[in-house]
């Protein structure tokens, strides 16, 4: 057969497999309302004190963190024209968030946001501590992982490697949402919120239970219209999504004790795919999901003063995507963890970690889908990190994590942090670490069944991606009014994933494997200036170079240029000012360079915000989205990307 078919068959290949599992890129639906916040009188020097979690997974204060981490506050989001969770992640700059349609996104860091036929899935999310990693793509399904953003305590985003703390596929970042204590929510919030392209409304009361304990219980419907090509043509991807919950916490001499779970279903349009004139009459079956999880956590003070964790959930979900097929998932997990100080020279945090799956995939076509249909799976993992005091302001981190996965045994996952305090404001860190991206069912299981033309088997023998990454950084509070941080990082990977020809298959038959590898650089960087006692701005800028290239007798030939699907720099300001009391207007402007694999052009988007409490109970916003004549693309295929559309939004909030 002429290389120049293969090509040809290998780009439908890609083309049909990525729209088979389109499933991957639906977002998550949260309200946005302003509560009072403590975040929203903290000065600078407060901010910069923040207790954070993700980067040892104990307490520490966010200027003494060996990481490049942003905080996206209650504050932050609040006053930003954010309606949904990846719409707050934009808040975040060390992180690309693009849009592809009313209910498609596709979010990472430092890069590879889009280097394989599925989603990005170097990235690792969790909610509360309870991971949204999926084994049925190694990425996160964000239209499950909801959260009402007005009890969003912060969220923390560590843009570098987390493996060996949270395990594999904490490659590239980790996004660690935080909601509050169930105390911190008492009485009774209502939010509606309507516009031009959707509607929101929710719903929350807080309650006492006993002397120790609160709660809180809530729920919400969301909805979004359907959005359009850039030729004009309407198409089938708006949503609907109802979800309720509830938060309970009790916190009694030496013990705190934590348990929140959520019930959600949507309805979620599915375009036709491939398809330029693609309209409602035209479109695909809806796409139908729901879920239920449950997390407790355990956290008891032992008399010696060191503290042991335990944490466990289920997480059951169900999405039926016709005409392709239904996936059925059951997640348990269970993980302990003992945080002591053996000497006075160091800080130690150990602990176990395991994760039980249930997957039925019923394939409801020939033509797509995986093999087998039904598979349990178990991952264990065993992982310890100790800071150790050098001197008064010097501190050496040094930890390793062994994980077992199904598909290529036990992967050793080090990390080295070393973190000098040059002067009381001023920190200098660097860091090594080795992570993977360990393989999921789409790798070695999925099939393409399109003979006689050609046909994919999946990945028999496909192993993990491999990152090796170089960090290092400086955190300072350069006046009282001026807090800045900057990351420069090298990020060497191997064994990346390729779509690789068995040329001694009777008819073209591919198969998933590891022939690119590569390298990734550059610098990430933000600050906060205080301009005045009433206004605050914020910005960030990010650069990336990315290569991949292909071994020799690699069938692959587009994995490179998939390294064009991030931006070579993006940037960002955002501007909050207090008119008067009870009066507030907040300006975002950002910048996303162009994108070349496929081509999308650079965008530049401005949103603004006006709030106005009429009433100690009620505030008022006009919210705008995408203004000036900003509607644009950010992603994927002309054919098959929606321009994202110009918003306004009103909202009242009463909160008694």
């Amino acid at each position: 057969m002429p290389l120049q078919l293969l090509k040809m068959e290998k780009s439908f290949l890609r083309l049909l497999l990525s729209t088979g599992i389109s499933f991957v890129y639906l977002p998550v639906v949260a309200a946005e309302a302003p509560p009072i916040s403590s975040f929203a009188k903290m000065s600078l020097e407060e901010l910069g004190n923040i207790e954070i979690t993700s980067v040892s997974k104990k307490p520490q204060s966010l200027s003494e963190a060996a990481a490049s981490i942003f905080i996206i506050t209650n504050e932050d989001i609040r006053r930003s024209s954010a309606t949904t969770l990846p719409e707050a992640l934009r808040l975040a700059p060390n992180l690309h968030v693009a849009q592809v349609s009313a209910n498609s996104y596709a979010i990472s860091a430092r890069g590879l946001n889009g280097s394989s036929v599925s989603a990005p899935n170097k990235l690792l999310v969790l909610i509360d501590g309870r991971s949204v990693y999926s084994p049925l793509f190694a990425g996160v399904f964000w239209d499950r992982q909801q959260v009402m953003l007005e009890d969003v305590e912060r969220i923390e985003v560590v843009s570098g490697p987390g493996s060996t703390l949270w395990g594999v596929n904490a490659v590239n970042g980790v996004i660690n949402v935080i909601t509050r204590s169930a105390k911190d929510t008492q009485g009774i919030l209502a939010a509606v919120q309507g516009g031009n392209i959707g509607q929101d409304a929710a719903f929350r009361y807080g309650g006492e239970l006993g002397r120790d304990g609160h709660f809180r219980v809530y729920g919400k419907s969301s909805n979004r219209d359907d959005y359009s090509l850039e030729n004009g043509t309407t198409v089938s991807d708006g949503w609907n999504k109802n979800q309720i919950g509830f938060r309970m916490d009790w916190n009694h001499a030496a013990d705190k004790v934590s348990i929140t779970g959520n019930i959600f279903e949507s309805d979620i349009g599915q375009p036709q795919p491939g398809s330029v004139s693609v309209g409602s009459s035209m479109a695909l079956g809806t796409i139908v999901n729901s879920g239920v999880n449950l997390t407790s956590q355990w956290e008891h003070l032992l008399d010696s003063g060191s503290k042991i964790n335990f944490q466990a959930y289920y997480d059951r979900t169900l999405r039926k995507v016709p005409p392709t097929f239904t996936d059925e998932m059951d997640i348990f997990d269970v993980q302990f963890q003992h945080t002591l100080k053996p000497m006075d020279n160091h800080a130690l945090v150990w602990g176990a970690n395991y994760r039980y799956s249930k997957n039925d995939f019923n394939n409801l076509t020939a033509t797509f889908g995986l093999s087998p249909e039904k598979v349990n799976q178990s991952w264990l993992s065993l992982f310890g990190q100790d800071e150790i005091e050098l001197a008064k302001t010097l501190h050496l981190t040094l930890g390793v994590r062994y994980e077992r996965n199904v598909y290529t045994g036990y992967e050793f996952l080090p990390d080295a942090r070393l973190a000098w305090q040059v002067a009381p404001d001023h920190l200098l860190w660097t860091a090594a670490s080795r992570t993977v991206r360990a393989p999921s069912r789409l790798d070695a299981d999925a099939f393409i069944n399109a003979a006689p033309a050609f046909q994919l088997i999946g990945g028999p023998d496909v192993r993990s991606e491999i990152a090796k990454v170089y960090q290092l950084g400086y955190r300072g509070k350069i006046s009282p009014q001026f807090n800045f941080e900057v990351t420069a990082f090298y990020n060497d990977y191997d064994y990346l994933r390729t779509t690789e020809l068995n040329s001694l298959a009777p008819i073209p038959t591919f198969v998933f494997a590891n022939e690119m590898r590569g390298h990734a650089h550059g610098v990430e960087m933000w600050g906060t200036y205080q301009l005045l006692p009433q206004w605050r701005i914020s910005a960030g800028a990010t650069a990336l170079n990315q290569k991949l290239r292909i071994n020799s007798g690699s069938f692959e030939t587009s994995g490179p240029a998939n390294s064009d699907r991030d931006p070579s720099y993006t940037w960002q300001i955002r501007s909050a000012f207090t008119l008067s009391p009870g009066k507030e207007f907040d300006l975002s402007v950002r910048h996303v360079d162009e994108l070349t694999s496929p081509d999308v052009p650079a965008y530049t988007a401005v949103d603004a915000r006006f709030g106005w409490r009429v009433h100690k109970d009620v505030e008022l916003s006009v919210i705008g989205q995408n203004l000036f004549g900003t509607e644009h693309a950010e992603y994927g295929t002309l054919q098959t990307r929606s321009e994202i559309p110009q918003a306004v939004f009103f909202k009242v909030v009463w909160q008694p």
